[in-house]
């Protein structure tokens, strides 16, 4: 039996929690200044679903999986969520590596761009509702 994590929309959510992702602790030194920078994006973002207030969902902001910090995952549904600014803009190879390398070791990954959770923030959280309908409803 799958275990339920939450209901969005009526729906229920199945946990998909994956164990044992890679981690490589040299990165660690680098999160409290990323944390810091206080990136607007990812800070209007933070706002929103911090302390389970997004269906009771529980997110961890700048986590560490493998080589890559990613800015937000979600550990009972194996999501990752990126916030893509400028300097993507010519980081298409790195990211195409990058999220290969998520996917392959199962994860999901919902991107979004900084313009839209500045502008566009309902619109965002309901692809990021129906995002998780999608890929992880019972």
């Amino acid at each position: 039996m799958n275990e339920i994590l939450t209901e969005i929309k009526g729906i229920k959510i199945q946990r998909n929690h994956l164990e044992n992702l890679p981690y490589n602790p040299i990165l660690k030194k680098l999160l409290s200044g990323k944390r810091k920078a206080g990136i607007l994006s990812e800070v209007i973002f933070w706002k929103q679903i911090r302390a389970k207030t997004f269906h009771h969902i529980d997110f961890d902001r700048q986590r560490i999986i493998g080589n890559y910090i990613v800015d937000f995952y979600v550990k009972n549904l194996g999501l990752v969520i990126e916030i893509d600014g400028w300097s993507h803009d010519t980081k298409e190879i790195y990211d195409e590596v990058r999220q290969k390398y998520l996917e392959s070791l199962g994860l999901k990954i919902f991107r979004i761009t900084d313009f839209d959770v500045k502008n566009n923030l309902r619109v965002v959280m309901k692809d990021l509702e129906d995002f998780i309908i999608k890929n992880y409803s019972c």
